[in-house]
């Protein structure tokens, strides 16, 4: 209706540019939602942006506009002017009904649009590295991913998860180390790790933790995941583990495969699937990454300097270089990021969107640079960010240590509130601001308290209508049997109107970026719709009226179906009864 609205200022607009013998182009003006229900379904700035070109007022522009605009073929029923030139629109409630009957015969269709006309987009998200169990930030970054390919699946892209992982570098060999001093440990034995795991002098190396006599790489990992692997090393690896290097080798293959087996079954407790999985390691092994560092070098983006090879990115618009290779010959996570970008562009996708965490930001600037001076375009990367996600129990935040692994992970919390809530509150904030996950309301099963159960009850009361219905022997209609002359009540023609907005909540948070909003939208919907069924004095669906309960009963499925399309672009459930 909003699009029909469109065309119809459209026409209005050129009819008032002809009449002021002005034949330059319609102005792309604005057609927007107004903030209080008393100013109408739509405002129009169309008035104020012809002012200047036609040298009135924009007040008198507007009553121009109004006239020429009519009821638009029966779309509007009245409009007005406010303030310095707006024009306030009123839909017709005839058209407001007839929307119900789209809505039913589109089904789960409805809010879906060809918007992306097939586009290939890359949604690389979670990408955490095989070290240890999916933190509360890795499970937001999931939803947040898997929504977001969601809706813009829905918006006519054609889109690919992907997965991307470190298993190169110094972490996984600090991993490996730490699974060989657990192992040795557990054998009575103790063994100093390779030097090259500590940063400082050797007079510098713990002699102990926890008063236990290992010596434990610096920053090692200490969950008790840790241990666990160090029991399958010692049974799979046996003496080997003696030697420094092929033990920690050894153990570091062991602890990938096993952790990275585990973040896969977390993914799918989550129901989040990835069409591809890719890693570091198979960069260095195909050449990828020295051939970037070749190719940048060519370009005369490259230097060295005090024994490390720089980035010239203050050549590029940055405010200072990066190290690409440091003095040891290893190289830093930035160069291996470059090779990974440019294989995105490689493999043909229009767009590439990274989800990643607060902690990427500062990297991500020379990440576009690098790729740009590859000649990729920079341009078509986006980063959607995520803030860390801190939990809160009686207004109390609870302490958390990933390097100490005392966390919650999100297996546990999955555990505790179940999928559908976990989902829910994972994204229904904008994922640039910190997210506080209250456990007391998470646990609640007051759907009154818990907003993913207060979606999921409003759905699940349409069934129970329908039910009812059954059970009285009433039909539900369709759409081309559906009576929706009587839906005439405020509340029942707000609903309507929040029905209608489905599809730009879809089309804006797909192109925008920001999955919150259709998880805002659900609980508007669910806001108006359980104290209209509550109501039931009022708003009884099933009476002696046979137009009246028609037209409630479609209301009811056009509730459903907003409510059941939300619930699936957020990955939750949409139950029945509750």
């Amino acid at each position: 209706m909003k699009e029909k609205l469109q065309d119809a200022l459209f026409s209005a607009v050129r009819q008032v540019l002809d009449a002021a013998d002005d034949a330059g182009e319609v102005p792309a003006f604005a057609l927007e939602l107004p903030k209080r229900a008393d100013h109408g379904d739509f405002a129009c700035n169309a008035a104020m942006l012809l002012a200047k070109r036609l040298g009135e007022p924009p007040r008198a522009i507007a009553e121009r506009l109004a006239a020429a605009l009519g009821d638009a073929a029966g779309l509007v029923e009245r409009s007005e002017i406010a303030g310095p030139g707006f024009l306030n629109i009123w839909l017709s409630a005839a058209r407001w009904q007839a929307l119900m009957r789209t809505v039913l015969e589109l089904g789960p269709r409805y809010g879906h649009s060809k918007q992306g006309d097939g586009r290939r987009v890359q949604v690389e998200f979670v990408s955490a590295n095989p070290t240890g169990p999916l933190t509360l930030g890795h499970g937001r970054q999931g939803v947040l991913g898997d929504v977001l390919a969601r809706l813009l699946e829905a918006s006519g892209f054609e889109v690919t998860r992907e997965y991307y992982f470190n298993n190169g570098g110094r972490q996984m060999r600090v991993l490996g180390e730490s699974v060989r001093a657990r192992a040795l440990e557990q054998l009575g034995r103790a063994a100093a790790p390779p030097p090259e795991m500590f940063e400082a002098d050797e007079s510098d190396w713990p002699t102990e933790i926890d008063g236990l006599p290992v010596l434990f790489p610096r920053d090692g990992y200490q969950g008790g995941y840790i241990a666990v692997l160090a029991e399958e090393a010692r049974a799979r690896h046996g003496d080997v583990l003696d030697d420094a290097a092929l033990g920690g080798d050894a153990c570091r293959v062991l602890a990938q495969e096993h952790i990275f087996e585990d973040i896969r079954a977390t993914l799918e407790r989550m129901d989040i699937h990835f069409d591809v999985y890719s890693n570091e390691m198979d960069l260095y092994e195909e050449g990828k990454v020295e051939a970037v560092l070749q190719d940048l070098r060519e370009t005369g983006n490259v230097y060295d300097a005090d024994g490390a090879v720089w980035l010239r990115a203050t050549a590029l618009g940055l405010e200072r270089d990066r190290v690409l290779v440091k003095s040891s010959g290893e190289p830093t996570y930035l160069l291996p990021d470059l090779a990974y970008h440019r294989e995105k562009f490689r493999r043909g996708f229009d767009r590439v969107i990274d989800v990643q965490g607060a902690d990427h930001i500062e990297q991500f600037p020379y990440v576009c640079a690098g790729v740009g001076a590859l000649g990729c375009p920079a341009e078509r990367i986006e980063l959607l960010m995520n803030q860390f996600v801190t939990l809160t129990r009686g207004g109390e935040q609870v302490k958390q240590s990933t390097r100490k692994a005392t966390y919650v992970t999100v297996d546990e919390l999955i555990a505790d509130v179940g999928r559908d809530v976990f989902r829910f509150f994972m994204i229904q904030r904008k994922a640039e601001g910190h997210l506080d996950f209250d456990l007391d309301v998470a646990e609640s099963t007051d759907w009154k308290k818990n907003p993913a159960y207060t979606v999921q009850y409003a759905h699940a009361r349409t069934h129970g209508i329908e039910r009812q219905a059954a059970e009285q022997g009433v039909p539900m209609p369709n759409a081309q049997s559906v009576e929706a002359a009587e839906l005439v009540l405020p509340e029942e023609i707000e609903l309507l109107k929040k029905v209608a907005e489905f599809p730009a909540v879809v089309a804006r948070a797909a192109e925008s970026r920001e999955p919150h909003h259709v998880a805002y939208y659900a609980r508007e919907v669910a806001g108006l719709w359980n104290p209209y069924v509550q109501d039931r004095k009022r708003h009884r669906v099933l009476s002696e009226d046979a137009s009246l309960t028609s037209g409630r009963l479609g209301l009811t499925l056009a509730v459903r179906g907003v409510l059941a399309n939300a619930l699936a672009l957020l990955g939750l459930s949409a139950p029945e009864r509750m």
